[in-house]
This record gives C-alpha cells, sequence and structure tokens, in this order.
C-alpha cells in the first residue's frame, strides 16, 4: 500500500499496482466474510462482473480458509437483451471467475430467476428482502455509477431494490473499452441493477477500481460533492466502506 486516507466515511487505499490492490482487497474481504461466517453461520453477499475484479476475484478464490458452503451469492447488475449464450453476460463472468472455482451454499443470478424482466424484477427483490446483505463488492463506472446506476437514473432514495434501466452512451462505450464488445452498437441498451440503497444496505461495502480509465469517476468519486451526478460519490457516506485503487486510478488525486 502507498498510502491511505479517509474522505468523509469511506475510507480509501492506494496500492503500487492492479496486482497488489487486488490481493489486499482479497484478504481483507475474508477476513471479514470468515468474521461474520463465525457470528452469524451464513454471510450474505453480492458481486461485481467487471473487468476490474479480475484480480480481486483471483486472489479471493486462492484463499482456502473461506467456508464457502456458508455463503450465499447475489450479483449486482446483468443486461438484458443478450443471448442466453453470450459470453458478455455477467453471469458467466462470475460463473468462470468465482462460481465455478469454490463451492457456495447458493448462487442466485438474475438470469436465472423468471422468464420476463418483471418476474426477474419481482422474484430478485424478493429475495433481496429475504436475503439482507451483509458483504458487497462493487467497481466504479467511468462515468461514476455503482451497479448500472448511470448518472440519469441514479437515485440515492429510490424506493425499488432492483430496477430495469437504460445505459447512457459513456457506460456502454466503457464496454466497448473494457474489450467486452467489438463496437457500441453491439452493447445492450437497457440492464436490470441493483439500486443504490440496497447497495448501500450492505453491512460492509468493498469497491476495488484500477486502471487509468478509472481515474476521473475516482477524483469526482472523491472530490466532488455528494450527488447522483458522480453515484459513487454516496460511498463517502458509508460508515464500513473501503475503496481500493491502485496508482493508476489515483493518478488525479
Amino acid at each position: 500500500m502507498i498510502k491511505h486516507f479517509k474522505k468523509d466515511q469511506l475510507m480509501v487505499k492506494v496500492y503500487e499496482n492492479k496486482n497488489s490492490m487486488g490481493k489486499a482487497a482479497a484478504e481483507e474481504v475474508a477476513e471479514k466474510l470468515k468474521e461474520i461466517i463465525h457470528k452469524k453461520r451464513e454471510a450474505i453477499m453480492v458481486f461485481a462482473a467487471a473487468p476490474s475484479q479480475n484480480e480481486f476475484l483471483d486472489e479471493l478464490t486462492k484463499i482456502e480458509e473461506i467456508d464457502w458452503a456458508k455463503v450465499v451469492a447475489f450479483h449486482l447488475d446483468e443486461y438484458v437483451g443478450l443471448g442466453e449464450n453470450a459470453p458478455q453476460k455477467f453471469s458467466r463472468y462470475l460463473n468462470g471467475h468465482l462460481f465455478n472455482k469454490v463451492k457456495l451454499c447458493k448462487i442466485y443470478l438474475i438470469d436465472q430467476i423468471g422468464e420476463s424482466t418483471e418476474k426477474k424484477l419481482k422474484q430478485y427483490s424478493k429475495l433481496l428482502h429475504q436475503y439482507p446483505l451483509d458483504i458487497a463488492c462493487i467497481g466504479i463506472g467511468e462515468n461514476g455509477h455503482i451497479a448500472f446506476n448511470d448518472p440519469h437514473v441514479a437515485d440515492f432514495a429510490d424506493p425499488e431494490n432492483i430496477k430495469k434501466v437504460d445505459l447512457d452512451e459513456q457506460c456502454r462505450m466503457q464496454q466497448v473499452n473494457d474489450g467486452c464488445f467489438i463496437t457500441i452498437d453491439e452493447v445492450p441498451t437497457s440492464a436490470i441493477s441493483l439500486t443504490i440503497p440496497t447497495i448501500m444496505s450492505a453491512d460492509y461495502i468493498y469497491c476495488m477500481v484500477p486502471t487509468k480509465n478509472k481515474c476521473q469517476a475516482v477524483y469526482n468519486c472523491l472530490k466532488g460533492t455528494i450527488q447522483p451526478k458522480c453515484p459513487a460519490s454516496i460511498l463517502r457516506s458509508h460508515q464500513r466502506a473501503k475503496l481500493y485503487i491502485d496508482n493508476e486510478a489515483a493518478l488525479l488525486l
């Protein structure tokens, strides 16, 4: 770790590179996870699916002391309109990087709940009420989004815990920049996303944000006011949230 500091309630930790960032975040998540399982006999987690999570998830699955059989897992968001076998589906990402590597108690994927979008929203909402989140592992988008809560749909007092959203152009272009799609025309225009209050309801939030293309979003998150224009800025109001960034993401700080 190069340095750490606090911005409002948010603890920020800066690392030399994304590998050391991912390893440190994984170790801290693992310790908290073991603590929760010891106290409650079960832990409820939600995971983001994005290249920014690669190093973190790779390190997390290597930690042998975690009793994954006592973990119930959700995922943050999913595209609407992609084919069932599309490689860009977030459920496929999480299966490949996490769920196929460790044996969890239960896994609830958005695209496996209900047939229509309306049914997915209704049934996933019920599950989220049934399983209050202990830990949220998330990232920040280039436009400052958390999950798919882009600035134009971000609502800090959203009455829903999951909803269908329209994706803005910067968010869709990020999917091209990340190498997930070849052109922006291939990127879906809508998605299903956990809302900001749902994410903020987690007892602990761990946010991993590496690479230079996120430096402006990190700056806006930490240096601007807390407002939906930069949805991630709300993390500064959570008493048990941590932001992990590498030296590239910290360039503008």
